[in-house]
């Protein structure tokens, strides 16, 4: 008599990884096209460049490894960090620098730990830091959105290109004309400056609650990780906590001194606090496992963003507060695992 005998795993999941990352890439896609309409062509030129460089790493390092390079490439967890990579960096980076973001992010953040399953840093943020501490100056080209009465000298489709390539502005264009203060960099200088909450937010850049732009852009990352809740790619956990753990102290701060300190609309909207909540912390690798767990995670990023941003030097504190609340991972799972049936508390 012969008998079948299935190798493990036993269980099919009910979704592949690409099918995943699939899906989380088409659910930035409208926040893409909005940043691009706002902002110009930059984005769509440093996405390309951090796609060739991820994707090159990957491969280039899983065959150091003496591994086939199509079984991470045909994942798209390469691709999906340089799509967070592009929505992180100024409109007009050299590729240089976009290089070196994705280098870091996939070579050292992913591969010197494992691999895809294994790293305990989210990639696209270690990438993001590394060049933030290390090109100051270029990661401050922010543009201004195409909206409103704003005095600002635009660059074209080739005029970007050129910049992306060379890092060289046209002739007798200098930076203070095609580059502007982020609605956070304003807000944090403003009130370093004595200045009331009031007065900065009249200043032809600022909109409703954070800046003109990139308002729409929080609108359409808030549909897509709705999207992404709705089909179950992520759970609820991370975003409520993430958000509410900014907003609370946000609305507490600014209830007690409303004219020192900008309200949680200002929070909510500004800078990377929806891309955070949605698509960043809910990086399932390098995020909290437990259910517990992925509420204080969560909690932990919101408060540490709205402490950076309040109290520290740079203007927005995503990418610090996500790599802090990493490295407490894996005490956070330890002490919110939950109790097996059957097992008192102090058993093993």
């Amino acid at each position: 008599m012969e008998f079948t005998r299935r190798e493990a795993p036993y269980g099919t999941p009910a979704r592949s990884v690409p099918n995943m990352m699939l899906e989380v890439l088409a659910a930035l896609v409208p926040a893409a096209a909005a940043h691009v309409w706002f902002f110009g062509p930059g984005f769509v030129f440093n996405l390309l460049v951090a796609i060739l460089f991820c994707v090159g790493a990957e491969a280039a390092t899983m065959r150091l490894r003496g591994r086939n390079p199509e079984e991470a490439l045909s994942d798209f967890t390469a691709v999906v960090t340089a799509a967070l990579l592009a929505f992180c960096l100024p409109s007009l980076t050299p590729w240089w620098v976009t290089a070196t973001a994705s280098l870091f992010a996939i070579v050292v953040a992913k591969h010197l730990f494992g691999g895809v399953g294994f790293n305990i840093f989210n990639p696209a943020m270690a990438g993001y830091v590394v060049v933030l501490v290390a090109f100051p100056i270029q990661m401050n080209l922010w543009v201004a959105p195409r909206m409103g009465d704003i005095d600002y000298e635009y660059l074209g489709v080739f005029e970007t290109l050129a910049f992306t390539l060379t890092g060289a502005l046209p002739e007798s264009t200098t930076y203070d004309q095609v580059s502007r203060a982020t609605p956070l960099d304003l807000m944090q200088s403003g009130l370093n400056q004595m200045r009331m909450v009031t007065e900065i937010r009249a200043l032809p850049v600022m909109g409703d609650y954070a800046g003109k732009g990139w308002e729409w852009i929080g609108n359409f990352v808030a549909l897509g990780g709705l999207w992404l809740l709705f089909r179950k790619i992520i759970r609820w956990h991370i975003p409520v906590a993430v958000l509410a753990g900014l907003l609370i102290p946000a609305t507490v701060s600014y209830l007690l001194s409303p004219g020192t300190l900008p309200g949680p609309g200002f929070h909510l909207f500004a800078g990377a606090s929806i891309l955070c909540a949605f698509f960043i912390a809910t990086d399932p690798v390098s995020a909290a496992t437990s259910t517990t767990g992925r509420l204080v995670y969560g909690a932990g990023i919101g408060v540490s963003i709205y402490a950076i941003r309040t109290w520290g030097s740079y203007a927005d504190g995503v990418a610090f507060a996500v790599l802090l609340m990493n490295l407490a991972v894996p005490a956070i799972d330890r002490l919110t695992r939950p109790r097996i049936v059957g097992h008192g508390r102090g058993d093993r």
